[in-house]
């Protein structure tokens, strides 16, 4: 059983911190999910007999960190997700690129295509069969060693997209060799973190701030003092 942090619970709620390499849902590699281990702790826990209930409200890449919500109820399932389908939980990530970007700050926007044999996006000229529209907003908040500190905020709620448009300003994701990053020698994690969430929330009605700590990670441990300033700066 790994040893998840737990940042926020409620009857219909539960969020954790994920950690790099963790799947949230089982697929055919028949690895352990998130789901299942978080079952298992609800189960536990609450001394729950038979089956518990327990779905994620979204979804994070495999190798990335950071704030991930799940309903423990088919209600706050129904509930979150009609959140995040009408764009009403504000996400901020952070993330440590490669090269300077260029411009310091931005508004992304632009049609993106998701290939599903290769499992990859790109960014596409003009719309197109299977082409969505992706958002992102983000901002360089400094240098940290040989990287660069962005904090992304994704309008949008896209596969890769947040990958992908990095990329596109020619500022890669550590970590992330699929959209041209720099190799971290670690293929279960880049360097991308979902650092905080704030939503209301979707049944009690009350303001709910999700803040994830910055994972521990080696290349994330050895900038940790130099992101902690920069993000005080802001």
């Amino acid at each position: 059983m790994i040893d998840l942090e737990i940042i926020y619970e409620d009857n219909h709620l539960i969020a954790i911190n994920k950690p790099n390499g963790l799947l949230v849902h089982a697929d055919e590699t028949g690895d352990t999910s998130l789901e299942q281990i978080l079952k298992e702790y609800i189960k536990d826990k609450y001394q729950k007999p038979g089956n518990v209930f327990l779905q994620s409200c979204h979804r994070l890449d495999r190798p990335v960190s950071g704030a991930l919500i799940f309903a423990k109820t088919s209600k706050g399932k129904d509930r979150m997700r009609q959140l995040f389908s009408d764009r009403k939980v504000d996400k901020t990530y952070l993330a440590l690129v490669s090269g300077c970007p260029d411009p310091y700050e931005g508004d992304l926007e632009n049609w993106i295509y998701k290939d599903r044999t290769k499992n990859i996006v790109e960014v596409v000229k003009g719309e197109r069969p299977g082409a969505v529209r992706a958002r992102t907003v983000y901002k360089t908040l400094g240098q940290v060693g040989k990287f660069y500190l962005v904090r992304l905020h994704p309008i949008t709620g896209k596969s890769h997209q947040l990958r992908v448009h990095m990329k596109l300003i020619g500022s890669p994701i550590a970590g992330d060799v699929k959209y041209g990053g720099p190799s971290i020698q670690d293929p279960n994690a880049l360097l991308l973190h979902c650092r905080k969430m704030e939503f209301v929330h979707p049944i009690q009605k009350v303001p709910v701030v999700l803040l994830a700590e910055i994972p521990k990670h080696p290349l994330w441990d050895r900038h940790r003092s130099d992101i902690q300033a920069l993000e005080e700066a802001e």
